[in-house]
């Protein structure tokens, strides 16, 4: 057999092995309890719902002080400010990117109870910075703006206090903030 045919043949061999352990690892999985452990079943949720809050909330949280509020109250978002266009982009995308962990907190919350109530009042306010981002970025932002991001996100973990989830502040990385 010449070189080029081994080389094909071993190729077509590995492809079939490969695909053939594909299939073959799709088997039932395991029930536990009467219920099925996948990662999205509700005992799966409620178990870590208050896990993947804190976390998700405390990401916003560092994102919104880091780079909204601090640069805010240093005078960066000011008209002649030095670096004020890349300080109103990077607070544009942290609004975006705490906007989007909020969302996933309070969907994370849905998974206990204690969290869903405490944070149901506060889903109108969230629903509120969905534009504001857009807004500080452009550079249209008001002092009420910005202090709605900052009221948002200490109400959020006074929720998350009071239902036994304490968010602290987590600062993302600058590449974080660029992914969403």
């Amino acid at each position: 057999m010449n070189r080029r045919a081994r080389t094909a043949l071993a190729a077509l061999l590995a492809c079939c092995l490969l695909f053939g352990g594909a299939v073959a690892c799709g088997g039932k999985k395991k029930e536990k309890a009467g219920e099925e452990a996948t990662p999205t079943s509700s005992a799966e949720k409620q178990k870590f719902a208050k896990t993947r809050f804190v976390a998700n909330a405390g990401l916003a949280a560092g994102a919104t002080y880091q780079w909204i509020i601090k640069p805010f109250k240093s005078g960066s978002f000011k008209k002649g400010a030095d670096g004020r266009t890349v300080a109103l982009v990077k607070a544009g995308l942290a609004g975006t990117f705490a906007y989007n962990r909020l969302k996933a907190a309070t969907e994370n919350a849905k998974g206990d109870p204690t969290l869903t109530k405490a944070l149901a009042p506060l889903t109108a306010g969230i629903d509120s910075l969905k534009n504001l981002s857009t807004k500080i970025r452009k550079g249209d932002a008001s002092d009420a703006d910005v202090n709605s991001f900052g009221n948002v996100i200490n109400g959020v973990k006074d929720a998350g206090k009071s239902a036994g989830a304490e968010v602290k502040d987590k600062t993302p990385s600058y590449s974080d903030i660029q992914k969403g």
